[in-house]
């Protein structure tokens, strides 16, 4: 069993950056591959970013590609997202979420566990 923890969300500006967090437990983080998904209100959960469990592919949904970075500290247990040149679009509750094997994926139903979610507000 893996639980994970989102952490940083809040208000911000557009233009803004913000950093998010998510802190996994248990010893085998670093074999799974982990995910960002977003939900907007009234909008179904999207993929966001993922990264394999090495750390060393990642892939991003194409509306935040130059924007957004994946990254994980496996000594650490935490994955993160970094968020830059923010836009009132990405308000939404951010979930961080683990695969049981080291490779990414864009596809919600191939991630086993999830995190609470941390809500971002992006005001114009």
């Amino acid at each position: 069993q893996v639980q994970l923890v989102e952490s940083g969300g809040g208000l911000v500006q557009a233009g803004d950056s913000r950093r998010l967090s998510c802190a996994a437990s248990g010893r085998t983080f670093s074999r799974y591959g982990m995910g960002w998904f977003r939900q907007a209100p009234g909008k179904e959960r999207e993929f966001v970013a993922t990264i394999s469990a090495p750390g060393g592919s990642t892939a991003y949904a194409d509306s935040v590609k130059d924007r957004f970075t994946i990254s994980r500290d496996n000594a650490k247990n935490t994955v993160y997202l970094q968020m830059t040149s923010l836009k009132p679009e990405d308000t939404a509750v951010y979930y961080c979420a683990a695969r049981t094997n080291p490779y990414r994926s864009s596809v919600t139903s191939e991630y086993a566990y999830w995190g609470q979610g941390t809500q971002v507000t992006v005001s114009s």
